[in-house]
């Protein structure tokens, strides 16, 4: 088998409420299903997510998003109201990294690679 893709399916109390978070943090909604609609999906870029009401997907879950703008993310978060459970932190693994949380208590790591001073692999035992 090769996978080609991977849907996580989040299981959310409210389906409209969640695309409005989503487009919200810069998603768009992609389509939705049933009557009323309980199934659904947002994308950002190449990334796309499944929403599901009160089924699949228990419990909450975190999730790590790499993006190439934290910082423009964490200052559009702040003015849309979203939940930012930590700030822009530069990480010792050599990541930038905040966290945002949906209404259902899923966390959201949106993380940034961080540029190095010199170019080399990163097999390597020192520290950055």
């Amino acid at each position: 088998m090769r996978a080609t893709s991977v849907n996580p399916i989040l299981n959310v109390s409210d389906l409209a409420a969640s695309f409005a978070w989503f487009e919200r943090l810069g998603w768009r909604k992609m389509w939705d299903h049933g009557e009323p609609p309980t199934f659904g999906a947002v994308r950002s870029g190449d990334v796309e997510v499944f929403l599901c009401q009160g089924a699949q997907g228990g419990g909450a879950a975190w999730m790590s998003v790499w993006t190439e703008e934290v910082d423009a993310l964490f200052l559009h978060c702040q003015a849309a109201g979203i939940t930012v459970s930590q700030a822009p932190t530069d990480e010792p693994w050599g990541v930038r990294e905040m966290h945002v949380v949906h209404p259902d208590g899923h966390t959201f790591r949106m993380s940034q690679a961080m540029e190095h001073e010199h170019d080399h692999p990163h097999d390597h035992d020192h520290e950055h």
